[in-house]
């Protein structure tokens, strides 16, 4: 992270497990991270269907700080495709913990493991 990105997830207020494993990442990394929630954000509810066909929570983005959009356009996807753990670039959306990690790790959010 940089002063110039920030995480914001577009989430639910209510949970489901790949809410609650975005938490628990961003959590044990100590990232801090905007969430809107799109059960009550209409606009919200709209941009997450454009970027992945669906109602698709936790979809996780590196924005500009304040930011609603992804700081460059996510990867397509194919039409109807799942966005289910897929790497896109500036979004992911219902990642495993190993996906998310990955991803914050490409962005600089977390650092990568030195092997011993």
């Amino acid at each position: 992270m940089t002063d110039r990105t920030e995480l914001l997830m577009y989430s639910r207020s209510y949970g489901c497990p790949y809410i609650t494993i975005a938490k628990r990442v961003l959590h044990e990394h100590a990232l801090p991270y905007r969430e809107i929630y799109i059960d009550k954000d209409a606009d919200a509810k709209a941009r997450v269907i454009e970027w992945t066909g669906f109602q698709s929570v936790p979809t996780i983005i590196v924005t500009e700080p304040g930011g609603l959009l992804p700081i460059a356009p996510p990867l397509p996807l194919a039409k109807g495709a799942s966005p289910r753990g897929i790497d896109r670039g500036t979004m992911i959306t219902e990642a495993s913990l190993e996906e998310l990690e990955r991803w914050l790790r490409k962005h600089g959010f977390i650092p990568f493991e030195v092997e011993a």
